[in-house]
């Protein structure tokens, strides 16, 4: 994970701390939740969604799923440059088989760049 992202998780951490322990929960447990529900445990899987359909309503954006978020930082990746074994390690599947099998057309293109890639370096 980034930098930006750690400090900003680390933030979280501090005020999520302060707010369950105003109301008496404790969160120095071992496993404690980064994302909870007010009651400390886990956040029921619709919500994630409901929120961000109420961003996406707030500020006019298209409508994207949770997991459409997860497909495009996958295809961020791979333009990024990314191998598809450590696409296979971010998106946590156990088969490399599984991510080429549900991004073939990610693939696809990243290929397309690699040969491009090839055709600057013999020119370059």
């Amino acid at each position: 994970m980034d930098e930006i992202t750690l400090t900003i998780l680390k933030e979280w951490n501090k005020l999520q701390k302060q707010q369950y322990f105003q109301l008496g929960i404790n969160t120095l447990k071992k496993n404690q939740l980064i994302f909870s529900n007010s009651n400390n445990d886990f956040i029921q899987p619709g919500q994630v969604q409901k929120w961000m359909y109420s961003v996406h309503n707030k500020y006019t954006f298209k409508r994207v799923s949770p997991h459409g978020l997860r497909h495009t930082h996958c295809s961020l990746l791979f333009e990024a440059g990314a191998s598809i074994k450590e696409v296979q390690d971010r998106l946590g599947h156990s088969d490399v088989k599984t991510t080429l099998d549900i991004y073939t057309h990610v693939t696809k293109k990243a290929k397309e760049g690699a040969i491009q890639k090839f055709v600057d370096y013999l020119e370059g």
